[in-house]
This record gives structure tokens, C-alpha cells and sequence, in this order.
């Protein structure tokens, strides 16, 4: 009896323990579960919200854009390009709404290469100004870049109409820039003359060679709105190139061009000569002063040696006697000057 009650109650103590344990360990098993379970959550959250905010692509610059060049044959170029079709209007739209919303490069590509013929054709048209073709296109198309990284689709007019101002003003400045070594074209003035120039001659008919006739300057200073010294000054710029100074004047001589340039200004000799004599004529002045009194001496230096000569009434006051006093002794004392300064030069055969 003794040994069942004790057998029992190890028994219940064994349970007991066992199902406290039991407990102990589906409670750490369990919280481990939820932390798991709360941490794949977590992970399928971020898995989730990066999934709906895809990363922002990087805006490419549009001067990266590849496009053909003209650099090794033109005709070559002109034919590549003829391989890009134009691009209808919606198409157009569509492109430029992805290239400023989206930035995408192939659009903004597209929309270069299909109005490559556009650079050519304005390009082509300033051929008469002595440089290269290649040069021309290829500013035209840096110009072309720039418009299409500017152009908005919303304002309703097509691409092309608003790249031919972005095309010409490269190739006008190129040309502007590399015509001359003398720079030319610094005001807007200036520009429009030297692009019109040659345009009204034609409609004038104004092909001598040489200056223009006053009648022909004056109808195209009025024409274009700019004074006739610019008309004459831009005609004669245009119809000679730039030489060089230092160039020869026969293919086998020695002499230069600057060689015959004129100097303008006075030479050694007789500057050498005015300045002795100016220093012979202020000596013999000195001296004839030193024959009048103080009184002559300042009044003929007053009224005539001076930039601003006193009045006879000045004078008069300064020395408290009449005008007529003061004009009387100021004959007198240019009398004796003339007087002395004639004897000297004499003495000294200056004359």
C-alpha cells in the first residue's frame, strides 16, 4: 500500500514535470515559429514594394546620342542617311513624350536620325562661303541635338519646324567663327549683313568687281536697315580672303608684304629737327623775358602764355589801374619780346 502511494505519486511528479517541460519547449518552439513566420512577412513585404517602385533609369545626356558623321565621305553620309525614314506626326509625338518623360535614348536617337536629312539640305545651302561641307553638317547637327533635347511636343508644331532655327544658328556661328581670323559678325546687325549680303548684290545686280556704286550701297543699307560705311566695310571683307603680312611677294623672292607698308607717323629725322627747334624757340623766349620788369613779365605771361588768358578787367584789378593801362603795357612788353627774340636769332644766324 505503502509502496503504491509512493509509486503513484512519483508517477504524477514525473507527469508533472514532463508536461511542464512539454510546455516550456512547444512555447519556445511556437514563438520561434511566429518570429519566422513575422520575418517572412517582412521579406515578402520588401520583395513586394520593390517590385512596385522599379529603379529610376539614368537621364543620358543627348549629346551621347550616336549618330552617323560625314567626316570620311559625304556622298557615302548622304546615301546612309537616306536609310532613315521620316517620321509621321503621332510617331513624332509619341517619341518626344518618351524621351522628356522617360528619358529614353532610343527615342531620342530616333527623332535625330530621321531628320538628318533636314541638317543636309540647310547645310548645303552655305557652301559659298569657302568651307568644308563635312564642317557644315556636322555643326548642323550638334544644332539638331540641341533641338530635340528642347523640344516640347505639346506646343502642337512638328520637330523639323523648330530644329531649322537650332540647325541654322550653328552653322551661322560656325561660319562666323572660321571664316576669318579677324573675328566678324559681333552684333546682330553685323550677322544679317554678312549672310545678305551677297543675296541682294545678285538682286541688284551689283557682280563687279571692286567697290559697289553709292546708289547700290544705299539701296542695300536701306534694305537692310544698317549704316553704308558697314555695307562698303562687309563687301570688301568678303571679296578678298586674308593674307598674310609675312607672305612673299614673287614665289621666289626674299621681300614680304610688310615690307611695303607705309608708316603714317613722323619720322626720326624730322621729329628729331621740330623738337631742336622748339628747344631753340623756348631759349630764345627765356631770355627775352628776362629783359622785362615784373609787372610786363606778368602780364604778357597771363595773356599770352597761358591756355585760359586773363581779361583786361582782371588784370586791372590785380594791379589797381584801367584796362586801357594794362593793354598799353602789354603791346609794349610784346614789342620788346619780338624786339629781343629778332636780335638773338640774328646773333645766332637763326635767321
Amino acid at each position: 500500500m505503502v509502496a503504491s502511494k509512493t509509486k503513484a505519486k512519483s508517477d504524477k511528479s514525473s507527469a508533472k514535470a514532463g508536461a511542464k517541460a512539454g510546455a516550456k519547449s512547444g512555447a519556445k518552439t511556437g514563438a520561434k515559429v511566429r518570429a519566422d513566420a513575422k520575418m517572412s512577412d517582412v521579406a515578402v513585404l520588401e520583395d513586394t514594394t520593390k517590385a512596385k517602385a522599379p529603379k529610376k533609369a539614368a537621364r543620358t545626356p543627348i549629346a551621347g546620342i550616336p549618330a552617323p558623321t560625314p567626316e570620311a565621305s559625304l556622298s557615302r553620309y548622304l546615301q546612309e542617311i537616306r536609310k532613315y525614314p521620316m517620321l509621321p506626326h503621332e510617331e513624332e509625338y509619341m517619341l518626344a513624350k518618351a524621351w522628356r518623360d522617360h528619358d529614353d535614348r532610343g527615342a531620342a536617337h530616333k527623332m535625330v536620325t530621321s531628320h538628318l536629312r533636314l541638317v543636309a539640305k540647310i547645310a548645303m545651302g552655305y557652301r559659298g562661303y569657302g568651307l568644308p561641307v563635312a564642317e557644315l553638317i556636322a555643326e548642323g547637327n550638334i544644332g539638331l541635338m540641341q533641338a530635340v533635347k528642347r523640344f516640347e511636343p505639346e506646343r502642337g508644331f512638328r520637330l523639323a519646324t523648330y530644329a531649322m532655327w537650332w540647325i541654322r544658328a550653328n552653322i551661322q556661328e560656325y561660319i562666323l567663327r572660321s571664316w576669318s581670323l579677324v573675328k566678324i559678325g559681333t552684333t546682330a546687325a553685323q550677322k544679317k549683313l554678312f549672310f545678305k549680303l551677297r543675296k541682294l548684290k545678285g538682286q541688284i545686280q551689283a557682280i563687279d568687281e571692286g567697290d559697289m556704286t553709292p546708289d547700290q550701297v544705299e539701296k542695300i543699307a536701306t534694305a537692310l536697315n544698317v549704316p553704308e560705311k558697314d555695307v562698303v566695310s562687309m563687301n570688301r571683307r568678303l571679296a578678298a580672303p586674308d593674307n598674310s603680312l609675312n607672305a612673299p611677294l614673287r614665289a621666289e623672292g626674299e621681300g614680304e608684304w610688310q615690307d611695303w607698308l607705309v608708316d603714317e607717323g613722323v619720322d626720326q629725322e624730322t621729329e628729331l629737327a621740330e623738337t631742336d627747334e622748339l628747344k631753340k624757340r623756348r631759349a630764345l623766349l627765356l631770355g627775352a623775358m628776362g629783359d622785362l620788369n615784373d609787372r610786363e613779365r606778368h602780364i604778357i605771361t597771363e595773356r599770352r602764355l597761358t591756355d585760359e588768358p586773363k581779361t583786361l578787367e582782371e588784370l586791372s584789378k590785380d594791379f589797381n589801374i584801367s584796362r586801357e593801362r594794362v593793354r598799353q603795357i602789354e603791346v609794349r612788353a610784346f614789342e620788346k619780346l619780338q624786339k629781343t627774340i629778332r636780335r638773338e636769332a640774328a646773333e645766332q644766324r637763326l635767321i
